[in-house]
C-alpha cells in the first residue's frame, strides 16, 4: 500500500499538498491540530494533535504502520512565522517558532526513519523557504529554523542514501498562501515586482513541484531544491 505522512494540512501548501496525494497515494495520513476545512479531501486519515508532542508523532506513525505496513513518503510541512524585530521576540515566541518548525522535523523523522530503513526505501522532503538561504530581516528566527532545515536534510541523507532512502527539502520563495497575509496591496506589489517571475508562486503550484520531487530518481538526495521564480 503507497503511504505518505503529510504535517501542517491546516492552509495553504500543506492542504493543497494533501488533495495531490490523496489522488496519488493509497493512504494520506495527515498531522492536524483539529479537521476544520479538511472534509472536502478524500483518501485522507487525520491525526489530531500537535507536531511539538514527541509521543503524539510516535504513535502516530506507528498506527500508519499498522494499518499499511509502511511508510513510503514524508512530507514536513509544519511552520509558523513570526515578524518583528528580533529585541521585540518573547522567549515564549522563539521556541513556539523553533518547536513547530525545526523541532516538528526531528520528530517525524525519529519515528519514520525506523520503518524505512526496515523497507529498504523511502522519500522524505523537507518544506523549507529561500530564507533559509539567505536570512530575512524581522524574520531571524524563520530564517534560522529554515537555515536549521537545510543541514539537517544535508546531513540525513548521507545517514540514510545506503539504505535506499532520498532526503531533499524545498525552498521555496514568497508563496501567496496566509503565511503572507500581513501584506498589504502595496507591499505585494513591490514583493512580486523584484521577482524576475513577476509573481508569487501560488499554493496549488507549490503543491506539483512537491509531488514531483517525491517522484525524483533516488539518487538525487541531499539537495535543497529552490522554487523562487529566480528570486534569490
Amino acid at each position: 500500500m503507497k503511504t505518505a505522512l503529510i504535517t501542517g494540512v491546516s492552509g495553504g501548501i500543506g492542504y493543497a499538498a494533501a488533495k495531490e496525494l490523496a489522488k496519488n497515494y493509497d493512504y494520506v495520513a495527515a498531522i492536524s491540530r483539529g479537521t476544520s476545512g479538511l472534509e472536502d479531501i478524500g483518501n485522507i486519515h487525520i491525526f489530531t494533535g500537535s507536531v511539538t508532542d514527541f509521543g503524539f508523532v510516535e504513535e502516530t506513525v506507528r498506527q500508519t504502520v499498522r494499518e499499511t505496513g509502511s511508510i513510503d513518503l514524508l512530507i514536513n510541512n509544519s511552520a509558523v512565522s513570526y515578524v518583528g524585530l528580533l529585541t521585540d521576540m518573547s522567549e515564549g515566541d522563539w521556541h513556539k517558532t523553533v518547536s513547530v518548525n525545526l523541532s516538528s522535523v526531528f520528530n517525524t523523522c525519529h519515528a519514520a526513519v525506523p520503518h524505512m530503513v526496515h523497507q529498504k526505501a523511502g522519500r522524505i522532503i523537507n518544506i523549507s523557504s529561500v530564507w533559509g538561504l539567505a536570512g530575512a530581516s524581522c524574520e531571524v528566527a524563520y530564517s534560522a529554523t529554515k537555515g536549521g532545515i537545510n543541514a539537517f536534510t544535508k546531513a540525513l541523507a548521507k545517514e540514510l542514501a545506503p539504505s535506499g532512502i532520498a532526503v531533499n527539502a524545498i525552498a521555496f520563495g514568497a508563496v501567496d498562501t496566509r503565511m503572507n497575509s500581513h501584506l498589504s496591496p502595496e507591499e505585494k506589489m513591490q514583493l512580486e515586482d523584484e521577482i524576475p517571475a513577476g509573481r508569487m508562486i501560488d499554493a496549488d503550484e507549490a503543491a506539483e513541484i512537491i509531488l514531483k520531487t517525491a517522484e525524483l530518481p533516488i539518487y538525487i538526495t541531499g539537495d535543497i531544491i529552490k522554487a523562487d521564480g529566480g528570486w534569490i
